[in-house]
Parts: C-alpha cells; structure tokens; sequence
C-alpha cells in the first residue's frame, strides 16, 4: 500500500521470497493465511465496495504447477484477508461457457493471462479475452467476454466465442453498434469504463485477423453496451496493412483534437478516464508515425 500524503509504502501481504505456492484454503472462506500464488499478467477490479480483485495471469497453480491460472481471489483491505471465490487452484483449467447470457454456479472463464477488466457501476466485474484455454481444451487468443457478480458469485458468458480460432473479427460499420459486431480475439488490450457504464477496448496482440502473428498490433477502438450486449466499432482500422504488422499513429499536431487523429498500433499500454468521461492513453509497445515498431511514450486523449 502507498500512501500518497505521507509517501510510505507498505508491506501487506505477500511473500518476500519469487515463486510462492499459493494457500488457497476453503473456497469462499476468508482466512489469515489465504494467499495467491507468484503470478504476471493477472486481471484485476476495485468494487463499490471497495475491495480489492484479482483474476488468472500466468503463474504458480497448487499442487506446485507452472502454467495458466483461472482462480478469482478477493482482498478486503480493511481486515486484510484474502477469500478464494471462484476458478480451480490448478493450472491450465478449461473453461465452462455454458448457455451464453445465463449466470450459473457453474460457469467459469477458463485459465488466461493477458486480459482486461472493468468494473460497472453496479459492482460487477468484468473480463475480455486474453491468451488461454477455451472450452475444448485448446490455447489460444480468446475473445470472450464475461461479467461476474459478486453478489451471486456466479459468471456469465456475455459475448464473443467459445474456442479459440473461431474466426476474426466483425467489424460491421464504423460507429453502429450491431448483435453480429466482435472484437477478434487479442491479448494485452486496454480497456476503460465511461461515465454511462460502456465498456471500452483498444488494441492489443492479435490471434487472428486476416493473418496471425505475434509482432502483430491493432489499434482498433471499440465500445460495448452492458444495456443492449452489443459491440461498436468507434476508431481505428480493421486491416493490417500489407508488409507490415500495425497501422502507423497519426498524430497531427500536439494538443490539437482532429478526426483524422489515431494512435498506432500497440499493446502492452496504460489508461485513464478523467472526470469528464475522457479516455486516456498512455505508451505500450507498437508503431510509431513512421511505422517503427518501439516501445512508445505518447499521451493521447479520446472524447467520447
């Protein structure tokens, strides 16, 4: 914990020590001695209520396992103690879809790392694709979409496929939202949450768009509705273009907002929404006005 007046940091919880066995305990039973295991590229929330979320990442399952994770923990910042919620405390877990728009007790994204989350207005959490495992077995890019409420502590599949590869993205047109609309499987996004509880997606690692490789970047910007379940295509480009592996950013000039502005290609990126319900991004790894592939340090600001 950092605290900003007094600029201390503080130790909370956690090993000192790299590559720790998780205790995982009794499922929904918080306890002193909970604890997750060594993990990167996890998802994690804030809700209304305050508490502290984490979802999957790449890391150390039990029994002692390396591999995918699909476990959701829960911190309560003011007794300090960790709760197992959901997932398997093993590695590699498939995940359970069941019937899409319908929570049950069953239901499970399957193990990832690399995905993004929001949380909405009513507390509920939320989970966008990544790379991992899909319902039969397969890893992948995935572009699956799913809420969790922690009231019910159940999760349903909202949108996007099942499997892995299941083809790439549909566009449909650019500013109208549609049932048929997805984002195309991807890792390393970033995400934000507007002041009417629409969720928003940039960019990333692509699994699959025409071509597939892993130098590969989008710098597409899409919005969801939680009312309607429908994807829209907002900005940036639905091709890769020939001979290369990301669209250039076009910058125009600094401070001055235009249409024609886009940010290149990237992932790996930082976000911010102000009090305005403006989109902040910031960085990442893509391609810059001339089409180099760099690590990036431009700022960028988008008005709904």
């Amino acid at each position: 914990m950092f605290n900003p007046t007094a600029k201390i940091w503080t130790w909370v919880s956690g090993s000192r020590a790299a590559n720790t066995l998780g205790v995982y305990g009794t499922q929904g039973v918080a306890s002193t001695s909970n604890v997750p295991g060594s993990r990167i590229q996890a998802v994690s929330w804030i809700d209304k209520s305050g508490n502290f979320w984490l979802f999957g990442g790449s890391g150390i399952g039990s029994p002692l396992a390396v591999g995918l994770l699909n476990d959701l923990w829960m911190f309560n910042p003011t007794a300090k103690i960790w709760t197992w919620v959901s997932g398997s405390s093993a590695v590699n877990t498939l995940g359970v879809y069941g019937t899409m728009g319908t929570p049950t007790a069953s239901n499970v994204p399957g193990a990832r790392d690399s995905s993004v989350g929001w949380t909405d207005s009513s507390g509920n959490l939320w989970l966008f694709g990544g790379y991992g495992n899909d319902s039969t077995s397969t890893q992948g890019d995935l572009n699956d979409l799913w809420e969790f409420s922690p009231t019910t502590k159940e999760w349903t599949w909202v949108s996007g496929s099942n499997t892995v590869g299941s083809g790439p993205a549909v566009y449909g047109t650019k500013g109208v939202a549609a049932a048929s609309n997805t984002p195309g499987a991807r890792g390393s996004s970033v995400s934000w949450i507007d002041g009417s509880g629409n969720l928003w997606l940039f960019g990333g690692i692509p699994g699959f768009l025409g071509i597939y490789s892993f130098e590969s970047n989008l710098n597409d910007l899409w919005e969801f509705s939680p009312t309607n379940k429908e994807w829209t295509w907002v900005s940036g480009a639905n091709t890769i273009p020939a001979g290369s592996y990301g669209q250039s950013g076009v910058y125009g000039t600094q401070g001055v907002a235009a249409a024609s502005n886009v940010p290149g290609a990237r992932d790996s990126a930082v976000s911010w929404v102000d009090p305005s319900g403006n989109l902040w991004l910031f960085g990442g790894l893509g391609y810059d006005s001339t089409g180099a592939l760099v690590d990036l340090n431009d700022l960028w600001r988008y008005q709904p």
